[in-house]
């Protein structure tokens, strides 16, 4: 069987015949050598017929035959691998879309339901919504991708998975389908970015899976995790969670390419400093206030260390100098990594700004009238009342307005436990004085009885 397939492809250039002649005549070496169980035959006859259909230009001559091959009795995988491998490799090759389109669709039905092809399985379909993209089938596209979970792939390198992965959420977000988004993100854990990348990789052991490597096409890790962050900023964008995306933004700002160049980490911290302010008060927000506010690089830009420390310190803030003083900032916002802050974020700041006022009076008043706090907040009265009681069903403090007399007081009701033990904790502290005093009078005596004695 050998010497007669050397000799075909020996006589094959002085040969003549047509297409389908020669077509015919490798498939019967084609059978002979699968038949005898002969893997690289098998391998050469298979891709020697798609490379004379791909130098024919039969582009259909060439779809059918990866069908006919794919099905043919007892057919080897190694020569279905080679096939559709062979076969991707002529797609930028095909003289219009419409071609490209089909062959892409033949290959993907052929490596359908197979295990061993499925990494080419998910190039193809990545290719194929790309091409869906361009044609402005947002729907489509995302819908092809989420057909495949390279997430349990064995051969698949970790960065090529990530991408893929990435791909799904970004189409996703593009067609505002915003729950599957969320599902397809957790499949990505972000500790996967922070992997020591000096350890040598393990040699893989005997009957495990090889992996294979990445396409040249593919980032890195670090310009992964920096897409990463952005498209989970464009998720909590959506129902403006700000502290998630002063996270992502944090995550963003520690890469070491971004940290290393100012002109890329100020637009960060810039956006870190106004998302932190926009967060709602809780101990999560008040942690990273305190780190950020710790950055030397925050040097670099004074007016939102200014802004974080008023923030921080407990004073009351007067909104409209505060917003004399950074509207242009927040306008220079369009112009910087992320884009403009929005219509929205400019009311939740003034919105942060006044809780923070209502805990600084909490913090000096036990007691204190709805006319004056209103004076304080630069409110009328009914919108103190509005923001104090939203505060107080948020459980951001504990209050309560006496509106016919018009007084809050900001003292926590205590129940009978928690008066008797205060009671006891008194009690216990009154007799510790007592015994102390006794032990110094007791000491006192002492000293004097033994002075005179001498």
């Amino acid at each position: 069987f050998c010497y007669v397939y050397r000799f075909w492809f020996h006589l094959k250039p002085e040969t003549g015949g047509d297409l389908e002649s020669k077509i015919e005549a490798l498939l019967n070496v084609e059978k002979q050598m699968r038949l005898n169980g002969d893997v690289a035959g098998t391998k050469k006859a298979v891709i020697d017929i798609l490379n004379i259909c791909f130098e024919a230009k039969a582009w259909k001559t060439l779809n059918d035959q990866i069908v006919v091959l794919s099905k043919r009795r007892g057919q080897l995988k190694q020569a279905v691998t080679a096939m559709v491998q062979q076969a991707m490799q002529y797609i930028d090759q095909t003289p219009d879309i419409e071609t490209k389109i089909e062959l892409i669709k033949t290959l993907n039905s052929v490596s359908a339901g197979k295990i061993y092809v499925e990494l080419e399985r998910a190039r193809l379909i990545k290719r194929l919504a790309k091409i869906k993209e361009e044609q402005g089938l947002i729907a489509e596209a995302a819908d092809l991708m989420q057909e495949i979970a390279v997430e349990t792939f064995g051969a698949m390198a970790k960065t090529e998975k990530i991408a893929f992965i990435l791909e799904q959420v970004r189409l996703c977000l593009d067609r505002q389908d915003y729950v599957r988004a969320q599902i397809l993100s957790r499949k990505i854990s972000p500790r996967v970015f922070d992997a020591d990348q000096s350890k040598e990789k393990k040699k893989p052991k005997e009957g495990e899976s090889i992996v294979e490597e990445a396409p040249a096409d593919i980032p890195s890790l670090l310009e992964l995790k920096r897409i990463y962050y952005e498209l989970m900023i464009r998720y909590y964008s959506h129902s403006n969670d700000y502290l998630e995306i002063c996270r992502c933004y944090k995550s963003i700002y520690e890469i070491p390419s971004v940290k290393e160049d100012s002109a890329k980490w100020i637009p960060v911290l810039r956006k870190i400093c106004w998302y932190l302010v926009l967060s709602p008060h809780d101990p999560m927000q008040s942690s990273l206030l305190n780190s950020t506010l710790e950055d030397k690089n925050l040097s670099e830009i004074p007016h939102f260390r200014s802004l974080l420390k008023q923030v921080i310190t407990m004073e009351v803030i007067q909104w409209t100098a505060l917003w004399n003083t950074f509207k242009d900032e927040f306008e220079n916002e369009k112009n910087m990594l992320g884009g403009s802050l929005g219509d929205k974020a400019a009311e939740d700041f003034r919105e942060r700004i006044i809780e923070h006022n209502i805990l600084v009076v909490s913090k000096y008043y036990t007691r204190i009238t709805v006319k004056r706090l209103a004076e304080l907040l630069c409110l009328t009265i009914e919108e103190a009342e509005k923001h104090l009681s939203d505060m107080v069903v948020s459980k951001a403090l504990v209050a309560k307005v006496d509106r016919p007399m018009g007084i809050v007081s900001f003292q926590a009701a205590k129940d009978s436990n928690d008066i008797l033990n205060s009671w006891a904790m008194n009690l216990e502290k009154l007799l510790d004085l007592v015994e102390k005093s006794c032990h110094q009078i007791h000491k006192e005596t002492m000293v004097h009885k033994a002075a005179l004695k001498l």
